[in-house]
């Protein structure tokens, strides 16, 4: 079977192009700044376990990503679903100074919905692979 260099090149190009855009995301930008170190408990990261160090924005809002990365801090899985998890409590109780409001109302919160878009995504992919 004569391999077929035409359709491995588009692959390769491809490969290479979805790389790029990833390192252009504030995941990468981050990483680059950043000493590769949990924010809280300061564990220390290496290539081989980098993948359980995650980008945390301060505000909660993903949208608000300045080059500077002045939004950002690297924590480990551990401590940003910490970080997460009392940011929810803070807006279930309405109290605290992480948007939470002091009346008893709810307010505040996180303002990402990781799954907001996922119906829409999945009806395009109607079986059309």
């Amino acid at each position: 079977m004569v391999p077929n260099n035409e359709r491995l090149d588009r692959v390769v190009l491809e490969a290479r192009q979805a790389r790029e855009k990833r390192e252009q995301g504030y995941r990468e930008r981050a990483l680059k700044i950043y000493p590769w170190v949990c924010g809280r408990c300061t564990r220390e990261f290496t290539h081989a376990n980098l993948r359980e160090l995650t980008v945390h924005h301060r505000d909660h809002n993903h949208d608000n990503n300045p080059p500077d990365g002045s939004n950002w801090e690297l924590l480990c899985l551990y401590c940003h679903d910490n970080e997460h998890q009392k940011q929810l409590e803070f807006a279930q109780r309405g109290v605290g100074n992480l948007g939470g409001r002091n009346d008893g109302r709810s307010g505040g919160g996180a303002t990402h919905s990781p799954f907001a878009a996922l119906a829409g995504m999945l009806k395009g992919k109607s079986g059309a692979d």
